[in-house]
């Protein structure tokens, strides 16, 4: 098949568009399906030089169409104009597109070799590409990574506790690698293949579901969603000016716990809470004393370092049922352009923005409290979509994840439910129950096999009862880690070097099937 160079760009648009639409809050997920497969087409053939471009084009257009709350975000909150919140979120689109134009690229150059050992190659260059963008330096991004599209679906989902979120990358990237091989090959044996892998997932994906088992809760904790409005900055005495409001969620929660005995939860921060000042410090303590249990609390934590100075960070922490201050988790993986501003001295163009954003200090460890039970491990917001460091909490002992969130920041853009998405994941890959507390939705309790069972309604402040148990063990994933996207990256390399070797072309494909130069 010899497309010509704009057919093959009109593929690569498609492909970033479709892979877009597969997200919330379009959910279409089966595009996700055919999307790398158009990638794939209008990569192989081309020139390297023309794969990159191809690639860069397909990212250009997946970025923008399901992250555009980044710019809003920016606009609303980042207190910048609309081209500096524009100028950012077009920096980040063009870091990481570069991700699939080294895809689409390395895909052209085995496509010379022949058009078998490129679809062979894309599923693992595919992930070793996602992984890629999870680990960047300063500034990696593992929002709506290809896997997640299939995530939704509980039977499939399940492959995550051996391979982590990588495993469903490569099994939809490998299905598009299978249907764009039978297209080149068109052989009628291959086709059958094909059709009997897709009836396979068809099955797996329909009938599976009812295999998944279910998981028995043995206690309950609150939930409480504040639901308080963002704002781009908050007076002194906020605490006093929000009296009324604060007495409410101090009945909601100690009500809660008189009527049935659990931990009660706060989200992360979503107003200026800060233990060390009285008016919040003192109301915290009666809440945890009056109802004569844990709180778990998100605050603007104030510490001094060795010279003296204060420096801030975004904490949850425990409070026992006599008001002590018994554990302090200190977020770890900040949001960069929203907790801290990286490469700020060479961001003129958003000078505002550079002004505006006080960079927190990051916490060093992924430490675990302890419920009447077990132990839990808390991972704030952002933190969620970093598989590999959720992780580190089931491998320190916890038996129970809480997640805390402020997605008011969001608005009701797709991002909350994309965080939701993501968060649900962690859940499976470690085998545990997740708690996930929000300012004002998705307030959730996830089971260790990703089932939602318990859910409150977005913008409402409130308590939900929240199921949960402790669970032991630790899943493939949870005691090994990324050896799945680590592997994909060993293949790559192989496969690369045989597509960069002087031996002659395969005859895997016949000459006729493949394109011409």
């Amino acid at each position: 098949m010899n497309f010509s160079w704009h057919t093959r760009a009109l593929l690569a648009m498609a492909s970033g568009v479709t892979l877009a639409f597969s997200f919330p809050n379009f959910n279409l997920s089966l595009l996700a399906w055919i999307a790398p497969g158009m990638l794939l087409l209008a990569s192989i053939g081309a020139t390297p030089a023309q794969g990159f471009a191809y690639g860069y084009l397909q990212g250009t257009l997946f970025y923008p169409i399901c992250l555009p709350w980044i710019d809003t975000v920016m606009r609303q909150y980042g207190n910048i104009d609309l081209w500096s919140a524009a100028g950012v979120l077009a920096l980040m689109t063009v870091v990481l597109a570069f991700f699939t134009a080294v895809f689409a690229c390395g895909i052209a150059v085995a496509s010379k070799k022949n058009v078998a050992l490129a679809c062979a190659l894309a599923p693992f260059l595919w992930v070793t590409a996602e992984f890629g963008r999870t680990h960047m330096p300063i500034i990696g991004f593992p929002w709506n990574l290809t896997g997640y599209a299939a995530s939704g679906n509980l039977a499939l989902v399940q492959l995550t506790t051996v391979t982590g979120i990588y495993g469903l990358s490569f099994l939809i990237v490998a299905y598009s690698s299978l249907l764009v091989y039978a297209i080149y090959a068109g052989r009628q044996r291959l086709w059958k293949i094909t059709l009997s892998v897709t009836g396979a997932l068809t099955f797996v994906a329909g009938a599976g579901v009812y295999l998944v088992p279910s998981a028995r809760a043995g206690y309950v904790a609150h939930l409480v969603q504040t639901n308080f409005p963002q704002s781009e900055e908050y007076p002194a005495n906020w605490i006093q000016l929000h009296a009324s409001e604060m007495d409410q969620l101090e009945r909601i929660s100690v009500g809660a716990a008189a009527s049935e005995p659990g931990p009660i939860i706060w989200p992360e921060v979503p107003a200026p809470f800060s233990f060390q000042d009285p008016a919040f410090g003192d109301r915290a303590r009666r809440i945890a004393r009056d109802a004569r249990t844990d709180f778990l609390v998100g605050v603007v934590d104030w510490k001094r370092d060795s010279a003296g100075k204060w420096l801030a960070s975004n904490t949850v922490l425990l409070l026992n049922p006599a008001g002590e201050r018994v554990f302090t988790y200190d977020k770890i993986h900040l949001v960069p352009f929203g907790e801290y501003v990286p490469l700020r001295r060479w961001l003129t163009f958003a000078g505002r923005l550079t002004a505006d954003i006080s960079d927190f200090t990051p916490g060093t460890a992924a430490s675990v409290g302890n419920f009447p039970g077990g132990r839990f491990g808390v991972f704030i917001c952002y933190e969620a979509t970093f598989p590999s460091e959720v992780r580190k909490f089931t491998r320190n002992g916890a038996e129970l994840l809480v997640n805390v969130s402020n997605d008011g920041w969001f608005g009701r853009s797709a991002a909350p439910a994309q965080h939701l998405m993501m968060a649900r994941v962690r859940a499976v890959e470690s085998r545990r129950w997740l708690l996930r507390d929000t300012n004002n939705g998705f307030t959730v309790s996830v089971d260790p096999y990703g089932r939602i069972v318990a859910r409150m309604d977005t913008d409402v402040r409130g308590e939900l009862d929240a199921p949960y148990d402790f669970r032991t063990g630790l899943t493939p994933y949870a005691l090994l880690g990324d050896w799945f996207a680590w592997t994909c990256l060993v293949v790559t390399v192989f496969l690369l070097g045989m597509a960069l070797s002087r031996s002659g072309a395969s005859k895997l494909v016949p000459q006729s099937a493949r394109p011409k130069n």
